[in-house]
């Protein structure tokens, strides 16, 4: 079968347009780039009553062929190279800078600072953390964090396209994504022992790919069992099986 090197994906916003897009390739947004085609609306994050249009495609070396059926492994990719230290503060600097005018753009007086986290795995590159701080934010969250995600995609495309390459950006707003990631976590390990104690499949609530992913990371190293990702987005899940 032919390998896949581009996607375009139409969906009601750019956010739900590459997630679709990303399930389909069976790759994660730091292994594609993304063009936006279409946003799909007049809205500052490119929410609107018309169909956003992205292209996906992806990059050098991690041409992929659709898996025959839904996976939660990650395809093999080559390292990423190391920032220089003089790329590193520009990579921050750039990333401060785009969501503080971004804020502005949107009225929003908030504390912004960044820093660089660790990958979750040694062939992805660190992804540059973004900490907003601020009086009463649960707006610029939003419902299901709709809206900081929107913020997060944008923020990766305009550092993206400034610095010459895909960025990989964590947004996070009054410790949302913090408290989430930990609660997906412990979801996880209570989901795992149930599978395990009665001996029956255990299905979640429709989740993000990035929710989805801290999920499968969270049970990777369990032996008692596995995990997949069952339906289509935006209604996609995790389904922990036991062993």
């Amino acid at each position: 079968m032919e390998h896949r090197t581009n996607l375009e994906v139409i969906a009601p916003t750019v956010h739900e347009a590459i997630e679709k897009g990303l399930a389909e390739l069976g790759l994660e947004d730091t292994q594609v780039d993304v063009e936006v085609l279409d946003e799909g609306g007049t809205g500052f994050l490119g929410l609107g009553g018309r169909q956003a249009r992205v292209r996906l495609i992806v990059r050098e070396g991690l041409a992929t062929t659709p898996p025959a059926a839904p996976r939660p492994s990650r395809p093999a990719a080559s390292p990423s190279a190391p920032l220089s230290s003089e790329e590193t503060e520009n990579l921050l600097a750039i990333t401060k800078a785009t969501v503080q005018t971004l804020l502005e753009h949107m009225s929003v007086r908030a504390e912004v600072s960044v820093s660089m986290g660790t990958p979750d795995e040694p062939e992805l590159a660190a992804p540059v953390l973004v900490d907003i701080q601020g009086g009463d934010l649960g707006f610029l969250i939003g419902r299901q964090a709709e809206t900081m995600n929107a913020l997060q995609l944008i923020t990766r495309l305009i550092v993206g396209k400034e610095v010459g390459q895909a960025a990989h950006i964590i947004i996070d707003i009054s410790g949302y994504r913090v408290r989430r990631d930990e609660n997906l976590r412990k979801l996880a390990d209570k989901m795992a022992k149930q599978a395990v104690s009665t001996g029956r499949r255990q299905t979640l609530e429709p989740m993000s790919a990035s929710e989805r992913r801290i999920v499968h990371l969270a049970l990777r190293e369990n032996s008692d069992v596995t995990t997949e990702s069952i339906g289509e987005e935006p209604r996609r899940k995790v389904v922990i099986i036991p062993r």
